[in-house]
């Protein structure tokens, strides 16, 4: 396949993931959307994670929150924090305990049950993600998954987004639509932008 094709190809295949993918989460990202405005409106905040490109999703969308996803409106931070990005805690409790509950540690530590985690996980079945969504459970949080279809993750969260994908870098391009959607759902909900 010369490069020309290949090129071709990536584009064509990653737009019929997001066109399949878009047929089951309409409904999901509303439903996304309604436990996050519920938990910000009781004074909650968004807690998430996930590893490697999901890891950058999760700072992502986390910096969506706090900054603005649309330029051209000016609202107040929304708390979100991303469990990604304390090098300090992430290498202290690794080194000290393993990897395994890194994200789990630090959902006990700052969340409650007003809260709601959101993790990334293209495998389905990340062990620390895992491990957080029940660590959020066991406190009363609601957890959303962005995830891979048929994952493991979605029998434990109140809500899987599923991408009907096993490709790793389609799977990583839907959850960044997605998640670009749902911060504008929310932003026109809290701020009347619709």
């Amino acid at each position: 396949m010369n490069e020309e094709k290949m090129i071709e190809t990536r584009f064509s295949n990653s737009i019929e993931c997001l066109q399949d993918f878009s047929k089951d989460a309409v409904m999901s990202l509303i439903e996304a959307k309604s436990l996050i405005l519920t938990s910000l409106r009781n004074n909650g905040k968004i807690l998430i994670c996930g590893n490697g490109g999901s890891a950058a999703d999760s700072q992502h969308l986390a910096a969506e929150f706090v900054s603005a996803f649309s330029r051209d409106l000016v609202r107040p931070g929304m708390p979100a924090i991303a469990l990604t990005v304390d090098t300090s805690i992430i290498t202290a409790f690794s080194n000290d305990f393993g990897f395994a509950n890194v994200f789990a540690r630090q959902v006990q530590a700052l969340g409650n049950a007003s809260d709601v985690l959101i993790v990334f996980t293209t495998s389905g079945n990340s062990e620390n993600c895992v491990k957080a969504v029940e660590q959020a459970r066991a406190i009363g949080m609601k957890s959303i998954a962005f995830t891979r279809s048929n994952a493991e993750i979605s029998k434990s969260v109140t809500l899987s987004l599923e991408v009907p994908s096993t490709n790793t870098q389609h799977i990583q391009e839907s959850h960044i639509v997605a998640y670009h959607i749902l911060i504008e759902l929310i932003e026109n909900s809290l701020f009347g932008r619709l």
